[in-house]
């Protein structure tokens, strides 16, 4: 497989490399630098120290920090051991952060490099297939705190990222049909041959080892570089316009995370996102826009990838409670990503709760 590149015009310019056995890449984006920082999961041990290694042997000092797996990585003590430890190592404005992980890792390296010295450059090298179509590319980065998810953070760009597919060879099953629902969320906001291929080949679309699944990678990552390099910091979306920039990639996200909190991040991300966007094309019906047949065809293709469509009933209070301090909400009125059809996405401001209760009983099941 030939790598391809998708080129990022936002905060600063920076390529997106999709394709095996890039990490010799990484030398090129460390030019200046003394000391580099490889902030990588617990699972990743391994490739962080191949690319320590390597990185070693370019004359530069290496320090590896692992963090706790998943969602726990994504709090205020973790940035501050973070923290300590590249005061320790005596890191300046020159020196670089690496990140090696899925969606969480990405997110607190990006933010642990983004308030260090109030900034200093950071790669990201995204092992799951979350990471590579959603948290490592658009300089959104964040951590948790007990009144929600990604609630503190910045906005703080890679210097470039490195896809490297060979990793999702080793990914757990869930993970991967996890990370598709990020891919499949493009697809019903934005460029749907995305859900005309899955339709085809669903598990041609979870193989690590074809063809497609690489190609579907670069549409989705495509998509949000032309979103961000127009809308980097979300701020075309105004409590008055219905016109979406970069929150359009929010599709499916303000029901997800409100999930991801009432569950107390047990849920995979993608699982949680997934139930989101049936939400919200629910929502979408019942409000006048999306039609049956548009709701009907969420259910489906996500169906064919064995993502989950339907959340428990009784929980009600506690979803509506974790979305009315959702980063989308304007005020005291909940805003919502929606279709209009497929493909076609809108904004809708302050639905009535009798919408939203009713848009969650159509996909509770007991």
């Amino acid at each position: 497989m030939t790598p391809t590149t998708v080129h990022v015009s936002a905060e600063v310019e920076y390529d997106v490399v999709i394709g095996p056995d890039l990490l010799p890449s990484l030398n090129s984006m460390l030019t200046g630098a003394d000391r580099v920082a490889i902030i990588h999961a617990p699972t990743q041990r391994t490739r962080a120290h191949d690319i320590s290694i390597l990185v070693g042997d370019c004359g530069m000092q290496v320090t590896e920090i692992e963090l706790p797996d998943a969602e726990d990585a994504k709090s205020s003590s973790v940035a501050e051991m973070c923290w300590g430890i590249l005061g320790n190592a005596a890191f300046t404005r020159n020196d670089v952060v690496i990140s090696v992980g899925g969606g969480a890792t990405t997110d607190v390296a990006g933010f642990v490099a983004a308030t260090w010295l109030r900034g200093i450059r950071v790669i990201h090298v995204p092992t799951t297939l979350l990471g590579m179509v959603d948290a490592a590319v658009g300089g959104k980065t964040g951590i948790n705190t007990a009144a929600g998810k990604n609630l503190v953070g910045s906005f703080h760009s890679p210097v470039g990222v490195l896809c490297d597919v060979t990793s999702l060879g080793t990914l757990p099953r869930a993970d991967l049909v996890a990370g598709m629902a990020e891919v499949v969320k493009v697809g019903f906001a934005r460029d749907t041959s995305i859900l005309d291929d899955v339709r085809k080949s669903p598990e041609g679309a979870l193989d690590p080892h074809g063809q497609l699944l690489p190609d579907l990678i670069r549409r989705a990552v495509q998509v949000k570089a032309d979103v961000v390099s127009d809308d980097f910091r979300e701020t075309s979306a105004t409590s008055e316009s219905r016109k979406l920039g970069r929150e359009v990639l929010n599709y499916g996200h303000t029901f997800g995370h409100a999930i991801e909190r009432t569950e107390s991040y047990r849920w995979r991300h993608g699982d949680a996102v997934a139930v989101g966007m049936v939400y919200v094309a629910e929502l979408s019906h019942l409000t006048g826009h999306l039609s049956a047949a548009g709701v009907a065809e969420h259910r489906e293709i996500l169906g064919l990838l064995g993502l989950p469509t339907t959340y428990e009933p009784g929980h009600w209070d506690a979803l509506l409670s974790a979305m009315s301090v959702d980063k989308k909400a304007r005020g005291s009125l909940l805003r919502f990503v929606i279709l209009e059809s497929i493909g076609s996405p809108v904004a809708l401001q302050g639905p009535s709760v009798e919408a939203m209760r009713t848009a969650y009983d159509r996909i509770s099941v007991s």
